[in-house]
């Protein structure tokens, strides 16, 4: 008879998580309250928590999982052996650039305009180029092949890959003196 009531209450613990169902849940519970004996009615409640605590540590554990794998897909970026805060776009031009970094990309690149360095990354990715104005720290892709790094300012159609969380004024010293290598990887 328990063996049925465990049976019973692990079926509408899965039902309940992975519909997110609450009518569910109580047609478990009345299922399980028909199943159990009389004098074990009072164990009615104890199968709600028990199912939404479940529900809930599965959740968390979800979320957990979901971190890890998120932070196992980051990728960096250096400016010669300088490691540099970006926050990346969520695109298919940026997932196609990650795996390219997964066994490390670099770009050597050219400062071009006083404004901004260029680089090509080496091959075609994916683009979808929308007319941008750009501000220091912007990195974007142009003509499907180059890497761009802004430390000013311009105005074209571009595809946005990335920020740089840095100064106008610490970029600028980065990047406005001359050429530049770029590494991608992925941590």
């Amino acid at each position: 008879m328990r063996m049925n009531i465990a049976a019973a209450l692990m079926a509408g613990t899965i039902l309940v998580t992975l519909t997110g169902c609450s009518p569910a849940l109580e047609s478990t519970t009345t299922a399980a309250a028909q199943i159990t004996a009389p004098a074990e009615k009072k164990s009615e409640t104890t199968t709600e928590k028990t199912a939404a605590t479940t529900a809930s540590e599965m959740t968390t554990q979800t979320e957990e999982i979901t971190t890890v794998t998120e932070a196992a897909e980051s990728m960096t970026l250096k400016i010669g052996e300088r490691k540099v805060p970006v926050t990346w776009e969520d695109n298919a031009s940026v997932e196609e650039l990650k795996k390219l970094a997964a066994t490390g990309l670099t770009i050597k690149m050219s400062k071009y305009g006083g404004f901004e360095q260029v680089g090509s990354i080496g091959r075609s990715i994916t683009s979808n180029d929308k007319q941008t104005k750009t501000a220091p720290g912007d990195i974007v892709l142009y003509s499907g092949n180059q890497m761009v790094i802004f430390y000013g300012t311009n105005s074209w159609a571009y595809t946005r890959l990335g920020k740089i969380n840095m100064s106008k004024n610490e970029l600028k010293d980065l990047l406005g003196k001359g050429n530049v290598t770029v590494t991608l990887t992925l941590e």
